[in-house]
């Protein structure tokens, strides 16, 4: 009888178990299925400086409208991501020590976390220059965050950063550990920039050990931080830094583009501008006896303290930005509209980059209302091009050459305080490299 009782038991207990079992696939149907998320870069092992751009991917068996969020983790606290679906982070690693750091993500779905994934990396920052040569070159550019595609600028910006890259590294001796490009959000987008995100700017291939990141304040500001405390460690510093990006301002204002008693000011990746007096806020302890500063936007000549025709700004609005040992130029005056090319980057820029490498612009000087005109007299081409005769080139170019005639009331600007404040002695041009 007991046996039959144990049995029995058995029997009862098994028969929940079975029904379970074999009812598991259609209860789970409708359980919650916990999210999945990946690391796409870097990979567990890469060796990463001064900026890193994290990007993953995360789904959701139940469907991706279900994920709420994802989280990174360096230091056990977690942080709440951009995006789902495709996420990233821009890492500042700047003042990162050196070694082994664990990157942990997760996905969450509003009922369970995802597995936590996580990769294992090494920070390298450089912590000496690898030449003589004691220079810095920042490209900046924020051209696609618009919405509409006609606002856009595609990816001209990025290709001419890259090509200045190039001939800043070749010709001019700046050390790659010295060269940062900020583009966009630090990815790259197909069709020219107008399309979906594809990869990371760190995954591009590039010739050279350079830096890229993206153009938003957070990462544009802490990376002149770093250039400034850099820069100031050395007596013969040169630093060289160029702006390009969508300018703010009212175009439907002809004569002033609602400039008339506001500052200059250019939007960066994440649509927070950034002001003349910012710009010089960030390089106010900046020591370097060389310094070039180029702003290519729209109503940007506030950034070199001018209006229109090479008249100062207002006391009131003065930025500061030149400063003696600086030289300061601007696309457009405080007023004017700039112009860029989707594949080739803005105009001027395009101009005075072509003036420096070519060797075009030697002997330019500024003539009647700095108008700019080529030298009469051989005793001012000596064979070197300065940042301020590449300057007068393009503005000579955009002024006499048909092919521009839709783009000469631009209006370039300069402010040139090399080597010191004052124009008896400022008279001396600044080579690049020199």
């Amino acid at each position: 009888m007991t046996k039959k009782i144990i049995a029995l038991i058995i029997i009862l207990f098994l028969i929940p178990v079975l029904i379970y079992t074999g009812l598991d696939d259609s209860i789970k149907d409708g359980e919650n299925k916990k999210p999945i998320v990946t690391i796409d870069y870097p990979s567990s092992g890469e060796i990463v400086s001064n900026i890193v751009t994290i990007c993953g991917t995360a789904s959701d068996p139940d469907g991706d409208d279900n994920l709420l969020l994802v989280e990174i983790s360096f230091e056990d606290y977690w942080m709440l991501l951009e995006g789902t679906s495709r996420w990233s982070y821009e890492w500042i690693i700047y003042d990162m020590d050196d070694g082994s750091h664990t990157i942990k993500v997760r996905a969450y779905d509003g009922t369970d976390y995802s597995k936590v994934e996580e990769v294992t990396i090494e920070i390298d920052n450089p912590d000496v220059i690898e030449s003589d040569s004691h220079k810095w070159a920042v490209f900046i550019a924020a051209s696609n965050f618009p919405e509409h595609n006609e606002s856009k600028l595609g990816n001209g910006a990025l290709n001419l950063a890259e090509e200045m890259t190039d001939f800043f590294i070749q010709s001019l001796k700046y050390p790659t550990s010295g060269i940062f490009i900020l583009f966009d959000d630090g990815w790259i987008r197909s069709n020219n920039g107008y399309g979906r995100p594809i990869e990371p700017l760190e995954q591009r291939q590039h010739e050279y050990d350079i830096t890229y990141g993206a153009a938003s304040e957070t990462t544009v500001k802490k990376t002149l931080k770093y250039i400034v405390n850099e820069a100031n460690r050395f007596r013969d510093s040169e630093v060289f830094i160029w702006i390009a990006s969508h300018g703010w301002g009212n175009s439907e204002k002809k004569l002033t583009g609602g400039k008339l008693l506001r500052r200059s000011a250019i939007y960066l990746w994440d649509k927070d501008t950034l002001t003349d007096k910012e710009l010089s806020d960030a390089l106010m302890d900046l020591d370097a006896k060389e310094t070039c500063v180029i702003v290519d936007a729209c109503y940007s000549g506030g950034f070199a303290d001018k209006t229109i025709f090479n008249l100062p700004e207002s006391f009131l609005l003065r930025a500061r930005v030149p400063r003696s040992g600086r030289v300061v130029m601007t696309a457009t005056s405080k007023f004017r509209l700039g112009y860029a090319s989707t594949t080739s980057g803005p105009l001027f820029s395009q101009l005075w980059f072509k003036g420096l490498k070519t060797g075009e612009a030697d002997g330019f000087r500024p003539g009647i209302a700095r108008m700019g005109r080529p030298t009469r007299l051989r005793f001012f081409k000596d064979g070197k091009v300065s940042a301020e005769e590449a300057f007068y080139y393009a503005k000579y170019v955009l002024r006499t050459e048909k092919t521009f005639e839709d783009y000469n009331k631009m209006q370039p600007q300069i402010n040139d305080q090399y080597p010191h404040r004052g124009f008896i002695r400022s008279l001396r041009g600044l080579i690049l490299g020199g």
